[in-house]
């Protein structure tokens, strides 16, 4: 059963349950997809759906910050919540330490040896993360790396 599958039956689970916020989370998240499979006019890989549920985490997690900021917890729970909804369908993350060692080795492939080079480092990192790290916290580490 591909991604794409999955999410079809898990709002359909939902609507059985009558699990209103699982149901919208999920909607929101097949919404994006179904507007990126009409943009490509074909089906959408696991992959493609794996960057497009990336891309809800993260915009989450970056509202997540403003709410935390501006005292709305309402809105935080249900950010939180949402996260880990899509965050069930995602591939599993990594670790910091495996974070470390794959920069670590890119670099040493690579022979980066300073911060000039970083976006050459980035760019052959980003596949090798891709949906299974924060970007952010892969940047962090290249920067620590590369000083």
């Amino acid at each position: 059963m591909n991604l794409s599958e999955r999410l079809n039956d898990d709002m359909k689970q939902a609507m059985k349950n009558q699990d209103k916020f699982k149901l919208t989370t999920i909607r929101m998240v097949r919404a994006a997809a179904k507007n990126l499979e009409i943009d490509l006019k074909r089906p959408l890989e696991d992959a493609e759906v794996v960057e497009i549920l990336s891309r809800e985490v993260k915009q989450r997690k970056d509202s997540l910050q403003e709410f935390s900021k501006a005292g709305r917890d309402d809105l935080v729970a249900d950010l939180e919540a949402e996260i880990e909804i899509i965050s069930q369908y995602l591939p599993v993350q990594l670790t910091e330490e495996e974070i470390k060692a794959i920069v670590t080795q890119t670099i040493q492939e690579l022979g980066a040896s300073s911060k000039a080079e970083m976006g050459k480092v980035m760019g052959a990192l980003m596949p090798k993360t891709k949906g299974r790290a924060d970007g952010k916290l892969v940047n962090k580490y290249v920067q620590q790396f590369l000083q």
